[in-house]
């Protein structure tokens, strides 16, 4: 707990409304894993390796002999830096070695034996009436006209904004986003029987504004997420609402077929950035070259080896998840939901991550594992898929854009009870290295490759998601506004269960989304309470059996849960 060095300042950076500016603080001098022990790179590639690890990891000083993953490297960023090395060193370095080298001095002499592989960049494509839709694309606008699924894919959120605000300004750098965007000006029609995207070089965008006060909000914003005609763009709505001259409330509202989470975060960067009057580098490419490049011939020969790893991954039979459920399964899936959050506390966080770090894992990893033996413990199962989300930005020239590239991963999970701890993480680790190393394989496209009875009770292949937010650099200003998360009520649930769980200082903020046509808030309660214990248990004993491994005792496994299953089902 006693940190491994101090900076001396003269006196701490605040925010307007006095709190401590955590991003104004200088980085700390030497190295970001250990002080004394810092070594500056020593050859022209550990300073480029060096220069492109600051680009993924943020402003902290890096030796060459601090890891990656220490630094705060995680998957999504190790992806990230797979593709930049490939764009600056012409290297195609593999996801696995970034595990394998983790620090600079390694990673410079691991790619000092390697062939050089030319980086290609995404072609332009000529201007057209219309264009083809990515694949994710074509799965979200067929699932849009599902019956029940018209809000299922809004993406809308709120933020409070503290401090004075120029509404025309800020208004006019909506518009430049919007101008700066393609996207953001793309409809979608059917042109001969196929989905296509049609992009315009107007659209009519309006700020939707009112004064309320902060009892009438909650009200207002249920109102304000609509269905979009996805024919009609921009299928994007902002609205302010004023408390008062120095607090307003941002809603966003945006459609998953034009954008996903990470494009939000760029989406409220670069409208700071043409707030605060900046200008903004042009874009290369849009997305619209995006989706056509990764349909092409050049993308063909490497889907066809992705998709080889998929389809033995799946192979057999696949069944479907049996969790206990307070209510039978209705015949048709819904999408009425919940959410019940809960905490993980700094110590508890603390042991995970040394488990991590032990195991030569990420955090992820270790609670996957842990998520999947909630789930034997429930079902009694010993061959489980579990749905996670990854960027899909695996080229750099996808970084800058706002669309649609997120991309879902089965990843098929063996929680056995003879199996102990630490060799089912060191599992979970190589199916998802595996499963990192594929992840551009259209999610849609497997589903109609894999052979999986069709339920319309079910989510394809999987009825549960894990999704894990990572600490990215949060945008907190609007140029003299300071911006504070704002949070909603949700009511939509697209799969049975899904597990969230964000990193933060105090520890862990974790929620259940959960199909309400299934489960009690009680059952869900359950569910988070036995999460903890196991991740309790796992830490006091690493090497222990899953079988081993106890609940709460609020809920029992082995037998118990078995006949609750029979029960139900």
């Amino acid at each position: 707990m006693i940190p491994s060095y101090f900076v001396q300042l003269e006196h701490l950076p605040l925010t307007p409304n006095g709190k401590i500016d955590r991003k104004a603080l200088p980085a700390p001098e030497g190295s970001a894993s250990g002080g004394s022990d810092y070594i500056a790179p020593r050859t022209p590639l550990e300073a480029k390796l060096a220069e492109i690890w600051q680009e993924v990891l943020g402003p902290v000083t890096i030796g060459v002999k601090d890891n990656f993953f220490a630094l705060g490297g995680h998957s999504m960023r190790a992806t990230m830096l797979v593709s930049k090395l490939h764009k600056a060193l012409n290297v195609e370095y593999p996801l696995r070695d970034v595990f394998r080298c983790a620090t600079i001095e390694s990673m410079a002499e691991a790619i000092a034996h390697m062939e050089k592989q030319e980086h290609i960049s995404i072609p332009l494509l000529p201007e057209r009436s219309y264009y083809p839709l990515s694949s994710v694309q074509k799965r979200l606008y067929i699932q849009q006209q599902m019956e029940g699924a018209e809000l299922s894919y809004n993406m809308s959120g709120m933020m409070l904004l503290t401090g004075e605000l120029d509404r025309r300004r800020f208004e006019e750098a909506l518009r430049g986003l919007i101008t700066r965007h393609e996207i953001l000006r793309t409809g979608f029609e059917m042109v001969n029987g196929e989905p296509m995207q049609r992009i315009y070089s107007e659209v009519n965008f309006i700020l939707e504004y009112r004064q309320a006060s902060e009892e009438e909000t909650e009200e207002l914003a249920e109102s304000f997420v609509r269905v979009f005609d996805l024919g009609q763009p921009p299928l994007l709505r902002v609205g302010l609402i004023e408390w008062s001259r120095e607090r307003h409330i941002l809603m966003f509202d945006i459609h998953h077929i034009v954008s996903d989470g990470v494009s939000t975060g760029i989406l409220v960067e670069e409208l700071l950035r043409l707030y605060s009057g900046e200008k903004l580098p042009p874009l290369r490419i849009q997305y619209k070259d995006y989706a056509s490049w990764q349909l092409s011939e050049t993308q063909g020969e490497r889907m066809k080896r992705q998709e080889a790893y998929w389809l033995n991954a799946l192979k057999g039979e696949l069944q479907p998840l049996e969790l206990p459920t307070d209510f039978a399964r209705p015949a048709v899936r819904g999408y009425e939901g919940d959410v019940l959050n809960f905490f993980v506390d700094k110590q508890t966080s603390e042991g995970l991550q040394r488990i991590a770090e032990d195991a030569g894992s990420t955090i992820y990893m270790v609670l996957l594992a842990a998520y999947t033996i909630l789930l034997h413990k429930y079902s009694g199962q010993e061959d489980i898929i579990v749905g996670t989300p990854v960027s899909g930005r695996t080229h750099t020239d996808m970084q800058p854009l706002i669309g649609m590239f997120v991309n879902t991963l089965a990843i098929r999970n063996y929680p056995a009870g003879d199996k102990m701890f630490f060799s089912y993480l060191d599992e979970i680790k190589e199916t998802m290295l595996g499963a990192f190393a594929n992840q551009d394989y259209p999610f849609e496209e497997l589903v109609d490759k894999v052979q999986v009875t069709r339920d319309l009770s079910r989510h394809p292949l999987f009825d549960t998601m894990f999704v894990m937010e990572t600490k990215e650099e949060q945008v907190n200003r609007f140029g003299d506004l300071t911006v504070e998360p704002y949070i909603q009520t949700q009511t939509a649930a697209k799969f049975d269960l899904t597990l969230e769980i964000a990193l933060v200082e105090e520890g862990m903020n974790a929620l259940f989304e959960y199909r309400t046509k299934l489960f009690t808030r009680n059952m869900i309660e359950h569910f988070a309470e036995d999460l903890l214990e196991i991740m309790s248990g796992i830490i006091k004993q690493p090497y222990i059996l899953l079988k081993d491994l106890s609940l709460s005792g609020v809920s029992e496994q082995g037998e118990d849960l078995v006949e609750a299953i029979d029960f139900v089902f």
